[in-house]
């Protein structure tokens, strides 16, 4: 029963986690935009501390119930195992097998130092929540898509308008590179060993482990009941029963329930755990104090990772529209990106300090914005977080979507009047690619889409009436938003461009 139930809560919080970053409407966001901000490293990084305390209390009482309910890529890993077992026809596959303190307690151990240190690229590819992120955004939701369109043009041939079409593309390909990565081997250690990765290198793993060996409730032996059939050793996809000693790492265990649910003779419960005899105390003090070096450093991350943990928390407080002059009879060449020497974060984010410091580059935002301007940046320093370009839409001012789904407040939440006074940028108009001196025309592109006016025209030669004019950029005015770069017909540059502003500030 206790697996069923288990089973039932994962596969809710999998779809509906999965479904945030598959929808385009943000119609989901709005009800369970929640679950993304329960996830442990976002709420670190966002200072979430109900959420912190909340967790951490689940795991003192169940367990690593988090690894197996609510954390998606430790549910992914389930499924793949799950079709494994299934394919080869052998449920009963695993065995129990020794952890592996050292490599365990140094990735956590180098995930932490990177946390307070701000390198973001580790924190990013380290975080389970952030790589599912990447994985289905870049594999499930080019599907999702592509399914929709389909949906758009059967539909629009019945002439419905029920469905409507979205661009489906690759935003970084690095990222897609590391999310095909991430998918190969975390998808070969599930098929083959069930949850190594969990209770190996993932990070947040590893601490909720180092929590739940003290949970109130446990799954324990029952002695007396045992027949010692193994049944629960092969059946353990976390490898921490050892059927021969009678023991459980309690550290590794994820709380399926899948060992319980196999044994016949209800040798193994999940009960109130009993306090240790003396005895069996002073043997284990006995034991640590003659320990090899893997068990020293095993006391030692006992003893100081939830330290470095709290200082890691406190250190980390539509397609797009091509203008065509000439009526749409002449190719037109795709803009390219201009280089810009600070690139452009979402309005919410109040500066690029704050994105580096907070995000761990799930691509939520990126999958959840509706103008095609937010891809992961290619930058070191801030590797796979969002940035946005303009050569496919712009930051139109009703749209908010972005800080509405962020869990890590790297985006936090604004209201659309206070989006229109936020200046994210300036637009930097460049003289050499405005077709006014290229070709010798009148363009008024650049001000007539400018919503704050920022953009007017001035005359070459004032003296001239038939003179042409040329833009001039008011930076009081400008909020960056990107609407006169992405129309300007200038090709492949254009011929006016945003440049993003350090810290972003009000006008």
């Amino acid at each position: 029963m206790l697996r069923k139930i288990r089973i039932i809560f994962a596969v809710i919080f999998f779809i509906l986690i999965t479904l945030l970053f598959l929808d385009f409407t943000g119609t989901l966001h709005h009800w369970f935009g929640w679950m993304a901000r329960i996830q442990l490293i976002p709420a670190i990084l966002a200072v979430n501390v109900a959420v912190i305390v909340g967790l951490i209390v689940i795991t003192l009482i169940f367990g690593r119930i988090y690894c197996s309910v609510i954390c998606p890529l430790g549910i992914f890993q389930d499924g793949v195992s799950n079709i494994s077992a299934r394919r080869k026809k052998k449920k009963r596959r695993f065995r129990y097998s020794p952890s592996k303190s050292w490599l365990r307690y140094g990735v956590l151990a180098l995930f932490v130092v990177s946390m307070v240190l701000g390198i973001s690229a580790v924190v990013s590819i380290l975080d389970p929540y952030a790589a599912y992120g990447r994985i289905a955004s870049s594999f499930f939701t080019p599907i999702y898509r592509l399914g929709n369109n389909l949906l758009a043009a059967i539909a629009e041939r019945a002439d419905s308008y029920a469905f409507y079409s979205t661009e489906v593309w690759i935003k970084s390909w690095i990222t897609f590179a590391i999310a095909v990565v991430t998918l190969v081997a975390i998808g070969i250690l599930a098929w083959r060993h069930g949850r190594t990765y969990c209770n190996t290198i993932c990070p947040v793993g590893t601490f909720l482990g180092l929590l739940s060996k003290y949970s109130l409730f446990r799954i324990s032996f029952a002695e007396s009941k045992c027949t010692q059939c193994k049944m629960c050793e092969r059946s353990c996809k976390a490898s921490c029963i050892n059927i021969n000693d009678m023991t459980i790492d309690h550290s590794r265990c994820v709380t399926c329930f899948n060992c319980i649910g196999k044994c016949k003779s209800g040798g193994i419960q999940y009960i109130l755990a009993k306090p240790a005899k003396k005895k069996e105390i002073r043997e284990e003090v006995v034991i640590e104090s003659s320990s090899n070096y893997e068990n020293n450093s095993e006391g030692f991350t006992r003893r100081n990772m939830l330290t470095l943990l709290g200082t890691a928390a406190v250190a980390s407080t539509v397609k797009a529209q091509q203008l065509q002059v000439d009526g749409g009879l002449a190719d037109i060449e795709d803009k390219k990106v201009p280089e810009r020497k600070t690139s452009i974060v979402p309005p919410g984010a109040q500066g690029i300090q704050n994105m580096k410091n907070h995000c761990t580059a799930c691509q939520l935002c990126v999958s959840a914005c509706p103008n095609n301007i937010l891809r992961p940046s290619g930058n070191l320093l801030t590797f796979m977080q969002p940035e946005m370009s303009f050569e496919r839409g712009y930051c139109r001012p009703e749209c908010i979507e972005c800080s509405s789904v962020c869990p890590n407040k790297a985006i936090i939440p604004i209201t659309t009047a206070e989006k229109t006074s936020i200046s994210i940028g300036r637009a930097v108009w460049v003289k050499d690619n405005c077709i006014v001196n290229t070709d010798n025309l009148q363009c008024t592109s650049c001000e007539r889409h400018c919503p704050t006016g920022a953009v007017t025209l001035a005359a070459i030669n004032p003296e001239d009436e038939k003179s042409l004019k040329f833009p001039v950029v008011s930076t009081e005015l400008c909020i960056g938003c990107g609407a006169c770069e992405h129309y300007c017909p200038a090709r492949p540059f254009s011929a006016i461009y945003v440049e993003g502003n350090v810290r972003h500030h009000t006008i």
